[in-house]
């Protein structure tokens, strides 16, 4: 399929800064010609950059003729540095990038092919279903993936059954949905904590309407009517059936996952990559998880994730791409998983991320997993994704608050970057 195609915000925050490509040493600048190559990969916390050194060590085990140098650097820094290190020919020969935010940096990575796979010692059947769509755009692929992820409903299970409603299931309806967020809402509680985020906030809309707010060819739509109804939908969650609580500022980009885990709201939608923090969570109540609900057209949900690159300036491409083989080869991958770090893109792999899983909770996450990834689809997007994502986000806050429509913010959004 041709598309423009970009994924989620992912599991793990932060990336990499785009600063050496394959130069002559650490301190040395640009994708120059010399033997290092640089990978450049984020890291939120001390863990990360422990677990990308791991995956480090199987790529100088498998290239001892290579030297691989990791870099790394908290997710806020990286675009920006990206943006200038891309504009300069600067950027590493390695670069990690999220989904998300590929349509915006296309330009800086090198066009794919099945030549460069076979370099890297990869083919695409090693990977999951689908995911191959994660780093791709207008049928081009930029990127491999390292890990994938979707949307799923989490809930609070001991909040549902004092309330006396039903638990979701694999197979449920956005009418079971209603019912279970309307008699959640009780005792000063809420039955859904409504998404600020752009995945948290779309992913009921796309599944019950079964459209995207972007067509496949990359044209805007945020106003076709089948998308628009679902998203109206949404809001009124809050502003009709009152079963979500408004948000109290555009500064609180987790609102519903935070209503979630303090208790104030017995459901949530969030990313597969949260899923064992959300079943063990420090408050201690029962949680669970359940694919998105059915609407009338299916129950479309995207598949997102994180992968790697070439820079389109590297001057040493075989050798990088022999480092990208190792990073997504089964010893790297299978690393991720059975740390249960993420869940891991190499199809071979991900039995493995399942038995990294407290056994409590083993069964249902495979369940759920199995079921949500079943019919995924590779998000479409338009040049000025970006954009309107930015101008959106904030304008919930409104929305949600009922001084604005849902209706008005989406055709001022279309409006504006649909062009």
């Amino acid at each position: 399929m041709k598309m423009k195609r970009v994924g989620a915000v992912i599991a793990v925050a932060g990336v990499a800064v785009a600063m050496a490509g394959c130069s002559n040493g650490p301190s040395s600048g640009g994708s120059g010609d010399g033997d290092t190559i640089t990978v450049d990969m984020w890291a939120g916390s001390e863990d990360d950059t422990a677990a990308l050194e791991a995956q480090i060590a199987v790529a100088k085990k498998q290239n001892p003729d290579l030297k691989i140098e990791l870099r790394t650097a908290p997710w806020g820094d990286f675009f920006t540095k990206l943006t200038t290190n891309m504009a300069s020919g600067n950027m590493a020969c390695v670069t990690g990038m999220n989904s998300g935010m590929l349509a915006s940096y296309t330009s800086g990575f090198v066009k794919l092919t099945d030549a460069d796979l076979a370099t890297a010692g990869l083919a695409e059947s090693d990977f999951a279903d689908g995911s191959l769509e994660i780093l791709s755009n207008k049928g081009d692929m930029y990127g491999l993936p390292f890990d994938v992820s979707t949307m799923l409903t989490y809930y609070n299970e001991d909040q549902l059954t004092a309330a006396g409603a039903d638990i979701p299931e694999i197979g449920w309806t956005f009418d079971d949905f209603e019912a279970t967020a309307k008699k959640a809402t009780t005792g000063g509680k809420y039955g859904l904590g409504i998404g600020m985020g752009d995945f948290q906030w779309q992913a009921l809309p796309i599944a019950k309407s079964g459209v995207q707010p972007v067509s496949e060819d990359g044209t805007l739509q945020l106003t076709d009517p089948a998308f628009l109804k679902a998203a109206e939908w949404y809001s009124g969650l809050v502003t009709d059936q009152k079963v979500a609580a408004p948000v109290a500022s555009a500064s609180d980009g987790g609102w519903g996952e935070n209503q979630f885990t303090s208790e104030n709201a017995a459901m949530a939608v969030d990313g597969t990559w949260n899923a064992v923090g959300y079943l063990t969570n420090d408050a201690g109540f029962k949680a669970g998880m359940a694919p998105l609900p059915t609407g009338d057209n299916g129950n479309l949900s995207l598949i997102l994730g994180s992968g790697f690159g070439i820079a389109e300036s590297c001057q040493n491409k075989e050798a990088a791409l022999k480092v990208l083989g190792s990073l997504l080869s089964k010893d790297s991958q299978d690393y991720i998983a059975s740390s249960g770090r993420s869940y891991p893109a190499r199809a071979e792999s991900q039995p493995l991320y399942f038995e990294s899983i407290d056994e409590a909770y083993r069964d249902q996450v495979k369940a759920v997993f199995e079921a949500a990834f079943q019919d995924v689809q590779g998000q479409y997007v338009s040049d000025n994704w970006a954009k309107v994502g930015t101008f959106v986000q904030p304008s919930l806050v409104s929305v949600y608050n009922g001084q604005d429509s849902m209706s008005d913010i989406l055709a001022s959004a279309q409006q504006q970057f649909g062009k």
